[in-house]
C-alpha cells in the first residue's frame, strides 16, 4: 500500500518495491521499503500472543531463549552491516507489545517520530536515564556515542495490535481507491503470503499492481488524506495530509461518550482547523479520503470546507463502501417532510432525520430555548427513518441533493437555517458537501446532555 501511494501521489523518494524475510540484512530482514534512493526502511516485527509483557531494557537486552544475541544487540548488529558505508537507513521495532511507561528510556519515546532521542541523550551519566543509556551501550557492544547514532534512526512502533494493523490497513486501501473490505484486505494479504512461500523475496511496484488487477481489487481513484479525530486518534494520521486531532481536546475518557469541546477549547477553535483544510492539502489536490472519527457537526463541517463548488471529490468510509461527492446516482432522492409550525422568529429549523428520528428532542429543545425560529422541517428518507435507510454511495449522493433543492425553495423566506442532524457520518459530510445557496447555518451537536443539543459551527452558505 505504500508502493501504491507513494507512485500515484508522486513522493519525492518513494517505495519502488517490498522485501519480505529478506536475505542478507541481518535481524531486520522481516519486511523492507526499497526508495529509489537510501535511507531504506527495515522493519523487525515481534508480535506476541498477548500484550502483557511491555517493550522495555529486560525484554530488548534479554538474551534469547537459547542464549544468543538479545534483540537490540542484533538490531545494533544489523545497523552496522547496513550502514558501515555511511549509508543511511531508517530501522523499526514493530510490536503489538505496550511501551513501559516505568522504563527511563523507553517512556521518553516520541508518539510523533516514534524515536526515543532527543531526550534520550540528555542529563549527565549518573541520572536513571545516563544509568540506562551505560547499560544499552554494554548490552549492544556499542560505546553510548555509538548508540544514540543508531538510536536517533531506531523507532519503536509499538502497541500496533492486530485490529489496529486492520484499520489502518483497510484505511490505506481506501485512500489508495482500492475496494477495502475485510475479504479484500485478506485477499492481498494471502497474495504476499503465496509470493514468500513460493520463495520471492522483493516485490517490485509492477509486481503489486499486477495483483491489484487480478485479484481485482482495483474500485476508484488514490486519494490525498485528510485525517480529522474527535473521538479517538484516527490510525491514518500519520499517513495523512492533513490532520486535525482533537481526541485529546473533547470532553469524556471514551469514544462514545465524547460530544463537545472540553474548555478551554471551543468549537469556533475547531471549526478554524476545519477551515484550513483546503489551504494545507496538497497543490493541485481533486480528490480527497477524510478518515478518523468524529460526529455529525465536524463531519459536516468537513463537507462544507470542501464543497461541490470548489472541484473536490470528498469521499469518507460508511459501512465498508467509498461514499463519494462524486458518487453517480440516476435521480434526484426527493426526502419525505413534516412541517412544525413554532412561531418563536424568523428562521427556519431543519432536522435530517434518517438513522433515527429526533423530533420530539429537537421540538423541546427549540421550545425551552426560544430559538427563533418560525418552523421545523423534518426531513427522512423515504419509507421514514431506520438504520439501512440509505443503503449505498449513489442513494447517499441522491438524498442529499434531494434535500439540498427542498431547502432551497423553503429557506426563501428565511435569514437563517439551524440544522439538527440523526444519520450516518457519511451523510452529514455529503450534504455538507452541496450545501450552497441556502442560508447562514447554525449546525447544532447532540451532546446528550439535559438540554440535548448544542450550537458547534456556523457556516454561511
Amino acid at each position: 500500500m505504500n508502493a501504491l501511494r507513494d507512485a500515484a501521489l508522486r513522493v519525492p523518494n518513494p517505495v519502488v518495491a517490498v522485501g519480505v524475510e529478506v536475505d542478507g540484512v541481518g535481524n531486520v530482514d522481516d519486511v523492507v521499503l526499497y526508495r529509489q534512493e537510501p535511507p531504506h526502511t527495515y522493519m523487525q516485527v515481534k508480535y506476541a500472543a498477548d500484550s502483557s509483557s511491555p517493550v522495555n531494557e529486560e525484554y530488548l537486552l534479554r538474551p534469547s531463549d537459547l542464549g544468543g544475541p538479545s534483540i537490540l544487540r542484533k538490531v545494533a548488529q544489523a545497523w552496522q552491516r547496513l550502514a558501515g558505508d555511511d549509508t543511511p537507513v531508517d530501522l523499526v521495532l514493530v510490536s503489538n507489545r505496550s511501551p513501559d511507561a516505568g522504563d527511563p528510556l523507553i517512556s521518553l519515546r516520541d508518539s510523533r517520530t516514534q524515536l526515543l532521542v532527543p531526550k534520550a541523550a540528555q542529563q549527565g551519566p549518573r541520572s536513571k536515564r545516563g544509568q540506562a543509556r551505560g547499560r544499552w551501550a554494554e548490552g549492544t557492544g556499542l560505546d553510548e556515542d555509538t548508540l544514540l547514532d543508531l538510536l536517533k534512526v531506531l523507532r519503536f512502533d509499538l502497541a500496533r495490535d492486530v485490529v489496529h494493523l486492520h484499520e489502518h490497513l483497510q484505511m490505506l486501501m481506501f485512500a489508495a481507491g482500492l475496494r477495502f473490505d475485510e475479504e479484500a484486505m485478506h485477499a492481498g494479504a494471502d497474495w504476499v503470503a503465496r509470493q514468500v512461500a513460493d520463495g520471492r523475496r522483493r516485490l517490485s511496484l509492477t509486481e503489486v499492481r499486477d495483483a491489484v488487477r487480478s485479484l481485482r481489487l482495483e474500485a476508484g481513484t488514490s486519494r490525498a488524506v485528510l485525517s480529522v479525530a474527535t473521538l479517538k486518534p484516527d490510525p491514518m494520521a500519520e499517513d495523512a495530509d492533513y490532520t486535525v486531532d482533537w481526541t485529546d481536546r473533547f470532553e469524556g475518557d471514551s469514544p462514545y461518550i465524547k460530544r463537545r469541546p472540553l474548555a478551554p477549547a471551543t468549537w469556533v477553535q475547531l471549526q478554524a482547523d476545519i477551515d484550513a483544510a483546503p489551504l494545507r492539502m496538497p497543490p493541485g489536490t481533486t480528490s480527497i479520503a477524510l478518515t478518523g472519527s468524529l460526529r455529525l457537526a465536524p463531519a459536516f463541517a468537513v463537507g462544507a470546507a470542501f464543497r461541490m463548488v470548489t472541484g473536490v471529490d470528498l469521499a469518507v468510509a460508511q459501512r465498508g463502501q467509498a461514499w463519494s461527492s462524486a458518487a453517480h446516482y440516476d435521480a434526484v432522492l426527493a426526502p419525505d417532510v413534516q412541517e412544525h409550525a413554532l412561531g418563536l422568529g424568523p428562521d427556519l429549523a431543519v432536522a435530517i432525520a434518517v438513522a433515527i428520528d429526533p423530533t420530539e428532542d429537537i421540538l423541546d429543545f427549540l421550545c425551552e430555548q426560544q430559538v427563533p425560529v418560525s418552523r421545523l422541517l423534518v426531513l427522512r428518507p423515504p419509507g421514514g427513518a431506520k438504520d439501512n435507510s440509505i443503503p449505498d454511495a449513489a442513494t447517499a449522493s441522491a438524498l442529499t441533493v434531494g434535500i439540498r433543492n427542498l431547502l432551497r425553495r423553503a429557506c426563501r423566506e428565511h435569514p437563517a437555517i439551524h440544522l439538527f442532524q440523526a444519520g450516518p457520518m457519511g451523510l452529514a459530510v455529503l450534504l455538507g458537501n452541496r450545501w450552497n445557496r441556502l442560508r447562514p447555518t447554525t449546525v447544532y451537536e447532540d451532546i446528550n446532555g439535559q438540554q440535548v443539543y448544542e450550537k458547534a459551527f456556523t457556516i454561511e452558505a
